[in-house]
Parts: structure tokens; C-alpha cells; sequence
């Protein structure tokens, strides 16, 4: 960063190598702005958009994180605005050849001694909310759900204090899809591993039509729901199973529209009533399941926000907890940096197959990575999706990658994650939901109201302004980073003990005060019919 007070125009370069930086000032700055540097601006450029700090040729590369995010397609001198008019984007890395397990970190000490109030659960894992959802086999009884969950809120919740809230699952599938096609595995274990997330404490509680293609047992076969306890129970023995607990609109007792939602506020109630009596118990903060995201990205993403997250990820990492980076074209362009960071050859190879999947399913849509990087973005200062993908890795930190998981998949292990998703903010989000995310880590520097009803959602804002506008949207700044005021480790550490305080309830975040809840969209690769 250029070295001024704090109304002098300031400029961001990320490594000593970068032959761009980036403007930092709120507004921009116009023309014959002189840095203390001495480099004068030749035109204006917005906040956030790139400044050529030397002459670029024609052909030359531009580089930004030290990595060449595109190639100048005209000259420009110093002083000029690199915008994506002007680049070239370069081609995709091969997934031939990448340095696997390269990286080998000394392992920092652990962090002991941190904790948070959550809802333990009969199959091990910790809620940080503890709330009734009701799954949904087709999106034809979404309706009816809605209508029941509404009076389930205004009669019966207030009944149940110890309840956060009651939340119906509902999505676009179950029915005229091609459900046995080999991918229609993604969206089905998504929605079974969404509704036993820990946040639901175990009540799995269902309601179907009838005549769908995602037929409750196939959606939850016998094995996959823990046992509550004895009145949950089919038989008794060794090998019991937790009873699917479904409510059938199409069954021949439901008469009227009438019956459907009181057969529906019936079941809940009992569920209730089991929920109600959990409390909140002390918990290690390993017992954390977090999922990092970004959306609305600028270029201040790779610059405030998502590093501070990256150094939160390393303190839960050394607490022993669970974090999940996700969004396959996000990370495309940095395969290189992640199969060197992964743990062991099997890991890198499992990164490599993810990336490889990918590739082909946007090549049979005619498309490719370059179409993600959207209009909000570029007008942020994000040229392309390899100077985006550099900055959205940042939030993954430095730990070394332990594990991958495919779309859908539950988690089953500790330490940083990827969790391979589309980078779609609601498809992306919902995946980490099923893997078993109990908090929800979410950047943005363009801004975006997203918020999940199943789980808490911090919002981490990449500029003050934003955080300043939004200020009732927005949970944390992360802009202070860029104008000195602190440090990358001062708000990580901020954002590391937000979390535990959110977790244990004693914060709420204010998507959570606002009620602000996303959609679930389910990712199906598979046909539709």
C-alpha cells in the first residue's frame, strides 16, 4: 500500500512483482491524482480498478497476486486503468502435471482452551441452533408446507421456548426428473443430508404427496435417521430403526385442505415437544462445522475480507474444528496452489477429479469458467474469473487441505475441507448445508442480503463503505484492512470469536435479525424429462 494520509490517494498492490495495483479511495480518483509515489493517474479510475504502475506493452503480461491474470491487448503507459476491455484471459491451467503434496507447513500449535454453548445430537454431532424442518419429497407440497409452517409459527411455537425456529425444506425437485440417471445421486443425498443436519437435532419429520419419483423411502432408507429414543423407534434390538415419520397428502384419510395441515402441525408437535427439551451444553469449538463463502465480490475481496477469514480458517484449523471452502470456478485458476496444500496424493487426485467433473459438465453446456465473473463484479474491479479465483482461495488460509468432498456428500472428518460446489452463492450454499455446516461464514463487497434459515449467516463486508451503508445488513468490516486502521489478524481473530459467540446464541447475526432466508437450490446435473 502506498504510504499517505488517510484522505491521499492510496493505492493496493499485493505482491512486489504486481505490475497493476488497485485504487483504494471511496469514489476513485480522477485524473493527475499523484500518488506519494510520484505515479500520476492519466484518466480516472474507479475504486477498486486497476492502475498500470509501469508502461505494458501490447502482449504483456498483467500480473496481481503475482499471477498473470491476463495479457494487455494494447499498449497502455503508466497511470492508465486496466480494465477488462483490455485483457486477454488467459487459458485454463492443465490438470496435467500440478504439484501434489508439495507444500509441507510446520504444523502450528494447537489452540486450546476455546469453546461455545451447542445442542449436542444422538449421532455425535453439535447444533448451533436448534430448530424443527420439515423435509419435502417434491416441490408440489411446498405450498401446503408454507401454509402449515405459518401456523405452526403463530400457534404452537410459543409453546416451546427452547425451539429457535421451525423451517419447511422446500426446493424445485422430486418429480420429472430423470431420477435414475448416474447424477441424479447429487441433488437426492443433498436434501437426505440437509435434513439431518446438526441444527435439527436428529427430528427428521417428512411430507410427501404421494405419486412423486423421490419417494420418502428412497429419499431416507432405513439406517440413515438416528434414533432419538424409544418412542422414535420401529422394533426394539440391536438393529432398530429410527422410523421414517412421514405425512402423506395423498392418503386417503386426508380430507380437505384442512386435514393436510392439521395431520402436518400434529406431527410437528411431537417434535416439538422433543426439541423443547434440549439445552444448550459447553462444547470445544472442534465441534465447529464452518462453511466460507463469498458473493458480490470486488476486488477488495482478495484484499480485506476473504484474507481475514483465511486467518479465522487457521485459528478454528488449530482449535480443531471443521471449515469447508467451496465453488469450483472460483478456484480453477489456483488448482496449482491447492493440490500442493493437500495432505497426501489422495487428496490432490481428489481435487483433480472434482475439477475435471466440472470442466465437463460446463463444456456440455456450451460454456466454460469465463462465465462466472458477473456485472457486478467487473464494475467491483474483478476483470476475470482468474483474478476473482486469486482472491477467492485467500479465504481457504494456509493449513494444509485434509479432505474433498463431492456435491451432496456429508462430511466426515476434521480440518480444512473443499468441498467442491457450483459457485452459484444459493446452490453453493446449500451443499455445505448437507455436508453439515452449523455456521456460515459469507463475504461480499458489492453487498447482498443472503442469509440461510437453517443456519446462522456472518456477513463480512470487504469495504467500509459498504459496511457503513449496510450497517444493519453487514455483521463485520473488513475495509479497515485496506486503509491501516487493522490488521488482517486483528479482524480474523474478530471474526474467529464472533463465531463462537454466534454460535453459543449469545449473538444473533442480523440475517438472522431480519429473518433474511434464502431459497435451498438443489444442484441436478442430471436431466429433466
Amino acid at each position: 500500500m502506498s504510504q499517505a494520509q488517510p484522505c491521499a490517494p492510496l493505492y493496493i498492490r499485493m505482491h512486489e512483482a504486481d505490475n497493476v495495483a488497485i485504487v483504494a479511495n471511496d469514489g476513485g480518483l480522477p485524473p493527475g491524482t499523484v500518488f506519494p509515489c510520484g505515479l500520476t493517474l492519466r484518466e480516472h479510475v474507479p475504486q477498486g480498478h486497476k492502475v498500470a504502475l509501469v508502461d505494458l506493452a501490447a502482449g504483456a503480461p498483467v500480473l496481481r497476486y503475482k499471477v498473470v491474470i491476463g495479457e494487455m491487448l494494447h499498449a497502455v503507459a503508466a497511470g492508465s486503468w486496466v480494465h477488462e476491455r483490455l485483457l486477454k484471459m488467459p487459458d485454463a491451467r492443465s490438470l496435467d502435471h500440478l504439484p501434489i503434496a508439495t507444500v509441507k507447513p510446520d504444523p502450528l500449535p494447537p489452540l486450546e482452551g476455546y469453546t461455545f454453548e451447542g445442542y449436542r445430537n444422538p449421532d455425535g454431532s453439535v447444533g448451533t441452533r436448534n430448530i424443527l424442518a420439515i423435509t419435502t419429497t417434491v416441490q408440489c407440497v411446498s405450498g401446503v408446507v408454507d401454509f402449515a409452517v405459518q401456523r405452526i409459527k403463530s400457534e404452537l411455537l410459543p409453546r416451546y421456548p427452547n425451539v429457535d425456529d421451525v423451517v419447511g425444506l422446500e426446493h424445485t425437485y422430486g418429480c420429472g426428473v430423470a431420477i435414475d440417471a448416474p447424477d441424479a445421486i447429487v441433488p437426492i443425498r443433498t436434501l437426505r443430508n440437509i435434513s439431518l443436519n446438526p441444527n435439527f437435532g436428529g427430528e427428521v419429520m417428512v411430507v410427501s404427496l404421494g405419486c412423486e419419483k423421490l419417494q420418502p423411502e428412497r429419499l431416507l432408507p432405513p439406517g440413515t435417521i438416528p434414533i432419538v429414543d424409544e418412542r422414535n423407534v420401529a422394533d426394539v434390538g440391536n438393529s432398530a430403526d429410527a422410523r421414517l415419520d412421514v405425512v402423506c397428502l395423498q392418503d386417503d384419510h386426508h380430507v380437505g385442505f384442512m386435514s393436510m395441515i392439521d395431520s402436518i402441525m400434529k406431527t410437528a408437535e411431537e417434535h416439538l415437544e422433543r426439541l423443547n427439551a434440549r439445552r444448550r451444553e459447553t462444547c470445544p469449538a472442534s465441534e465447529l462445522v464452518v462453511g466460507v463463502q463469498c458473493g458480490g465480490s470486488d476486488a477488495f475481496s482478495g484484499v480485506t475480507a476473504n484474507p481475514a477469514v483465511g486467518h479465522a480458517t487457521d485459528l478454528l484449523v488449530r482449535a480443531g474444528a471443521s471449515v469447508m471452502f467451496s465453488e469450483v470456478t472460483e478456484v480453477r485458476d489456483g488448482i496449482d496452489q491447492l493440490t500442493s496444500r493437500a495432505i497426501n496424493p489422495e487428496v490432490a487426485q481428489a481435487m483433480i477429479r472434482e475439477m475435471a467433473w466440472y470442466d465437463a459438465y460446463l463444456a456440455r453446456g456450451q460454456a466454460d469458467r469465463s462465465a462466472n465473473t458477473t456485472p457486478g463484479n467487473k464494475k467491483g474491479g474483478l476483470s476475470n474469473i482468474v483474478e476473482k479465483a486469486m482472491g477467492s482461495i485467500i479465504k481457504s488460509g494456509s493449513a494444509p487441505i485434509s479432505g474433498v468432498l463431492s456435491p451432496g456428500e456429508k462430511l466426515a472428518q476434521r480440518g480444512l475441507i473443499y468441498a467442491a460446489t457450483p459457485a452459484s452463492d444459493f446452490i453453493c450454499g446449500t451443499l455445505q448445508l448437507a455436508a453439515g455446516m452449523n455456521l456460515h461464514i459469507f463475504t461480499t463487497g458489492r453487498g447482498t442480503p443472503y442469509g440461510l434459515a437453517a443456519v446462522p449467516v456472518i456477513k463480512v463486508a470487504t469495504r467500509s463503505d459498504l459496511a457503513r451503508r449496510w450497517h444493519d445488513l453487514m455483521d463485520v468490516d473488513a475495509g479497515r484492512i485496506a486503509t491501516g486502521e487493522a490488521s488482517i489478524e486483528d479482524v480474523g481473530r474478530e471474526l474467529f470469536l464472533m463465531m463462537l459467540d454466534v454460535a453459543s446464541g449469545r449473538k444473533k447475526t442480523w440475517a438472522e435479525h431480519w429473518k433474511l432466508h434464502n431459497a435451498l437450490v438443489l444442484f441436478n446435473p442430471a436431466p429433466v424429462t
